[in-house]
């Protein structure tokens, strides 16, 4: 293969963010080769990627079914390996959770370009990934639409910017009453507007909690402080972020609302690759862009992230672990939608920060957290 071709290994194969990465790779087979595929549960699906895809390095976290993947000359991995394995120099981290931050982790010493869709891995743990980064050489460019836009306003400027505008679409809920919010379902919170994701950050894009995890990403990936970083509602999800400079100039970067167009960005970086498969925006179709500032008081998740991510420590990775649990709670009908962010605030409070924390002291508190959020769950919960 020519050395224009990358060597891609992705992490979360099976889902929401790693399905589209694939079709990305289906498109421009020329440009990009995988080399190793790594998922959690849906062998399924599994099974049918290692049957296209071929790829010479597989991770499969069900060690009951493994048996059940298909023949093929394709060698079996542990997780961190296939991150940091030599014949891969492009690692997508599109698992959900903290089951990203390990492999994000391994990645980054070995000094791999990583694509990273996974929100946890850096507010988590991002003082001790981004210092790492640095040691290594390692490039983290981001995947999520909203860092990806800032990513592309930073490009080719001189100076640093004086302020991120994160725009969030508020959701399926966008306008609701604290009142109306206690009785929402799981069915309609995975109900989107705008985007095809997983379950995880659908739930966390219901309640705002997601636009807190990307403004502590934000901090890192961007090192602005946590006061020049804004969020305004955007519901036409058309503006995926903005930058603001020092003369008061502004730039954002529009697109049609598909993952797979920041996917291709981070891949094919610093080239931009024509793909007939994405789509364009339609101007004759578009009769306004919103902006307006967020409810936190209705919608309180982010205001918590961040001042989770403001006092830092082991605060980031107890908001991660118990909104996590939370989220299943109410997909399993065992709490109430608003119950994810009181939850969440009940730990937060808690909670015996550590400052500076090893990976050790960050994985323990996210035992803690897990293992606290289950004794917190409401007498009254509808379950």
């Amino acid at each position: 293969m020519g050395s224009s071709v990358k060597q891609l290994a992705v992490l979360g194969s099976t889902g929401s963010i790693g399905q589209q990465t694939l079709e990305v790779v289906r498109a421009l087979p020329h440009r990009f080769h995988i080399v190793g595929l790594a998922a959690g549960k849906n062998i399924g699906l599994l099974a049918k990627q290692i049957s296209e895809f071929k790829p010479r390095f597989v991770y499969f976290h069900d060690k009951e079914t493994q048996a059940q993947l298909p023949n093929g000359e394709y060698e079996l991995l542990p997780l961190e390996e296939l991150a940091r394995h030599p014949q891969v120099d492009t690692v997508v981290i599109a698992t959900s959770g903290k089951a990203g931050l390990a492999p994000t982790l391994a990645a980054v010493k070995a000094g791999k370009r990583i694509c990273l869709a996974n929100k946890e891995s850096l507010v988590m743990a991002g003082e001790i990934i981004t210092s790492e980064a640095k040691l290594n050489a390692a490039q983290i460019l981001p995947i999520d639409s909203e860092h990806s836009a800032i990513w592309q306003c930073l490009e080719g400027e001189a100076q640093p910017a004086a302020q991120l505008i994160l725009t969030a679409s508020g959701g399926p809920f966008h306008g609701y009453s604290l009142a109306q919010l206690s009785g929402v379902t799981a069915k309609q919170a995975l109900k989107h507007p705008s985007w095809q994701m997983g379950r995880k950050v659908t739930i966390d894009s219901a309640t705002l909690m997601n636009k807190g995890l990307e403004v502590i990403e934000a901090h890192w990936l961007f090192n602005m402080p946590f006061d020049n970083i804004k969020v305004l509602i955007h519901p036409q999800s058309i503006v995926h972020s903005m930058v603001e400079f020092i003369d008061g100039s502004i730039k954002a970067q529009l697109s049609y609302p598909d993952m797979r167009l920041p996917i291709q960005y981070a891949l094919s970086y610093p080239e931009r690759l024509a793909n007939r498969q994405l789509p364009r925006l339609d101007w004759s179709r578009i009769n306004s862009l919103t902006f307006e500032q967020p409810d936190l008081d209705t919608f309180p998740c982010p205001k918590l992230a961040i001042a989770a991510g403001k006092k830092g420590g082991t605060y980031p990775a107890v908001l991660c672990a118990t909104d996590e649990v939370a989220v299943e709670l109410f997909l399993s009908q065992r709490i109430r939608f608003t119950d994810i962010a009181k939850l969440v605030e009940q730990a937060l409070e808690e909670h015996q920060v550590v400052a500076h924390p090893t990976l050790e002291e960050i994985m323990a508190a996210d035992t803690w957290a897990r293992e606290r959020v289950m004794k917190l769950i409401p007498e009254d919960s509808p379950w």
